[in-house]
């Protein structure tokens, strides 16, 4: 017994000999220092999933505003200086920004490779995005959006009962319930046999969307979803619900699907599961960020009674200058885009809520060796070495916004009540200094129709709705660090409200 354990602490420790020889990366002239981190293949993941914000400050003051973590085998550059963001999207040439993406999307969604180069498919996923996300295509998807919003939140029973009672419910709860399925609606469009099967269709694919989304970070670290049985079920149900037979049965179906579904089956060689799980990633892709940047925009907005003011007299003034009147039996409402972009209040709002809630983190892979010149001096990459902005060190930072803890409805307005576009750092003007989306040719292709469709929601609840915290001073909850680096992060924890209908 004793020489068994004896040959196995000699192999252990010839282990760690051969790692501390092979395994670790030595720094190079030129290039930014290094962190290996102490465990092997880790590195600094473990310190830096349990807290971005404060990994990286931690680093920022021991390094500088440049330098190299070893995260999950991988060496990432971190470029924490806001003056060099501009800089580092000027390299664009040495860098490829699909890599991780459809790398990531293949394994989280069960799809063989969406890049063109690999040959699965000659669709180029981003045109289509361009195609029937931005432009004249957002008119017809904003115009379908709030079709369902109203649909949701003013349901034919509930006007002819005319109930003035008050409903409590979770706040997340509630804003997770409307924009899931007026999402799903838009996009995918409505079932043509019964309201009924719709509703059971959209509860059902609510509650697998939440079993997958749970284990998404995981995902995108690179665990094998089977790991996950409950949720790789979940997956594999909602993929089934899109497949395109069940697709061609509905109605108002997206552009952005039906294109899909066209070039799917003309320019891939997806079989018709995968075609469907492509599907599921923009299901993914069009929700996982806006629910919870909508429940941070209703809930800084109640929380605030000046931001509350400030934007029921915009959205008043909004619908007496297009002609229109609230009704409960009347048609419903509608915006239209220049209507919808002429609202400057609801913009800092939803604005000033994404900048307190958002940690997402813009990476790109560099296909070669190069030298990245920044701000602050010149340093050697290697290929395959990952490039990170981490636009959460700018939205906090005091130097930019002034007591950046605190939500402020206004911040994004000027003198002149109009969108506010100037920011500085150290007195210097600053091009990037709101980054939620993204940046460069990574940026969210639908963020201009994820504005809209919040600022959609909190019109009607505005215009519909007598709301209420059901604590009136309530604590704003802990951000969900588990989900740094994917976006918007979500509450720790729910907080309760009450909503009835006006008139």
């Amino acid at each position: 017994m004793i020489t068994i354990f004896l040959i196995w602490g000699i192999v252990l420790t010839m282990c760690c000999y051969l790692w501390l020889i092979f395994g670790i990366r030595r720094r190079r002239m030129g290039e930014p220092p290094l962190e290996n981190g102490l465990i092997p293949y880790l590195g600094c993941a473990l310190k830096f999933g349990a807290n971005p914000l404060e990994f990286l400050r931690a680093n920022q003051r021991k390094h500088g505003h440049v330098f190299t973590c070893k995260l999950m085998g991988k060496y990432v550059h971190f470029i924490t200086n806001s003056l060099s963001y501009h800089k580092v999207l000027c390299h664009g040439k040495y860098f490829d920004w699909k890599k991780f993406h459809f790398t990531t999307s293949a394994k989280a969604f069960g799809h063989r490779s969406i890049d063109p180069s690999d040959g699965n498919t000659t669709e180029n996923i981003n045109d289509t995005f361009i195609k029937t996300l931005q432009g004249h295509a957002l008119n017809s998807l904003t115009e379908t959006m709030m079709e369902n919003l109203q649909l949701i939140l003013r349901p034919p029973f509930l006007l002819k009962s005319k109930s003035s009672a008050w409903v409590t419910e979770g706040m997340y709860s509630f804003c997770y319930r409307v924009m899931f399925e007026a999402g799903y609606l838009t996009l995918f469009g409505r079932d043509l046999t019964s309201q009924d099967t719709q509703s059971a269709l959209i509860l059902k694919n609510l509650d697998n969307f939440k079993q997958f989304d749970k284990v998404f970070p995981a995902l995108a670290a690179g665990l094998p979803i089977h790991v996950f049985k409950t949720a790789y079920q979940a997956r594999e149900k909602l993929a089934e619900g899109l497949r395109h037979e069940n697709l061609h049965k509905r109605d108002q179906v997206s552009e952005l699907i039906r294109l899909r579904m066209f070039l799917n089956d003309t320019l891939s060689t997806f079989d018709d599961l995968e075609k469907a799980k492509t599907h599921l990633a923009i299901l993914w892709a069009s929700q996982a960020n806006t629910i919870p940047a909508t429940f941070w925009s209703l809930f800084q907005m109640i929380r605030n009674p000046e931001a509350r003011k400030a934007a029921t007299e915009e959205v008043n003034k909004a619908l007496e200058k297009a002609g229109q009147k609230i009704s409960f039996e009347g048609d419903p409402i509608y915006l239209n885009q220049m209507q919808l972009n002429d609202l400057p209040v609801l913009d800092s709002i939803i604005k000033e809520a994404l900048r307190l809630s958002s940690a997402s983190l813009n990476i790109r892979t560099a296909k070669e060796d190069f030298t990245l010149h920044l701000e602050e001096g010149s340093y050697n990459i290697r290929k395959d070495d990952i490039i990170a902005l981490y636009p959460q060190l700018m939205h906090l930072d005091p130097e930019i916004y002034p007591d950046p803890l605190t939500f402020k409805y206004d911040r994004y307005l000027d003198d002149n009540r109009k969108t506010k576009t100037t920011f500085y750092s150290n007195g210097v003007k600053l091009k990037y200094y709101y980054m939620p989306f993204g940046s460069g040719a990574t940026i969210c292709p639908g963020r201009l129709f994820a504005v809209q469709e919040i600022k959609q929601f909190l019109i009607l609840m505005l215009l519909y709705f007598e709301i209420e915290l059901v604590e009136s001073h309530v604590k704003c909850p802990p951000l969900d660090q588990s989900r740094a680096g994917l976006g918007i992060l979500p509450p720790l924890n729910d907080i309760e409200f009450k909503y009835k209908l006006k008139y």
